[in-house]
């Protein structure tokens, strides 16, 4: 049961839409390319590298510096999309990081957030995001309703729906709705203790169609290799590149993986 820390999770939501945080104005057009399509046919390891400036678990993983930087080295290193923090709470992120790195990269942007409302969904087609993530868990513990329809009306602004699952009755449940991409998460949001064998778990005899992308605790090429033996076709990175120093050499090295 991960009632404790997704209820804190899906109420600090609630909180930031009620303060407004997701009235948001335009910042740009989307990149042109979905998210499936840059992960599929990426060069080199298929990496979404995360601008995350801390987490519940960690805290303040690196100082905060302008987004569209931290985004451009990224690209630069190989990143096939990049995934934005905007939640504020506990992880330090917000909708204008996403407005100035739509404003710096072309490559596909998920906005990654707790999503509980179809106002987050509005304020991510209003800045320019490619993707969104919706959490299977949230919906089946009734924190959001209606997944099918946040899903169409994402599909219906133009972006792609990334559906995060972290156990195989999640992934059965995910699968029946029409989301692009499934991610896997290795952490379990209720203890924040992370394995990658939760990807080898949920994947074992994944034959979907559609890319599975293995989330956090990924900090090395071998993670990769390992994870890529395990099904996953994509890796999401976010404090695995933050916390070092040479955000572009980060990723250019798993990217090479």
């Amino acid at each position: 049961m991960m009632s404790g820390t997704l209820a804190t999770l899906c109420g600090n939501s609630r909180r930031a839409i009620r303060y407004g945080t997701y009235d948001t104005g335009a910042a740009g057009e989307r990149s042109g390319t979905g998210m499936r399509e840059a992960l599929l046919h990426a060069r080199g390891a298929a990496i979404i590298s995360e601008i995350k400036f801390a987490s519940p678990s960690l805290g303040t993983i690196r100082t905060a510096q302008d987004p569209g930087e931290v985004a451009t080295q990224m690209v630069e290193g190989g990143a096939a999309a990049i995934s934005v923090l905007t939640q504020p709470y506990l992880f330090g992120g917000s909708p204008t990081y996403l407005a100035r790195v739509r404003e710096a990269v072309r490559v596909p942007i998920l906005m990654k957030d707790i999503v509980v409302d179809v106002a987050q969904i509005e304020a991510a087609r209003r800045l320019g995001a490619d993707c969104i993530l919706l959490i299977q868990a949230v919906f089946d513990a009734g924190y959001a309703h209606d997944m099918d329809g946040m899903i169409d009306m994402a599909h219906g602004y133009g972006m792609q729906v990334l559906a995060e699952v972290h156990d195989t009755s999640e992934l059965e449940s995910a699968l029946a709705t029409e989301c692009d991409i499934i991610g896997v998460n290795n952490r379990n949001l209720d203890t924040l203790e992370i394995s990658l064998e939760t990807t080898r778990h949920v994947l074992a005899g994944y034959a979907d169609r559609r890319p599975a992308i293995s989330e956090s605790g990924i900090e090395s090429p071998r993670d990769i290799t390992y994870l890529r033996g395990c099904g996953a076709s994509a890796f999401l990175v976010g404090t695995g590149i933050m916390k070092h120093g040479n955000v572009k050499g980060g990723v250019r090295r798993l990217v090479g993986s």
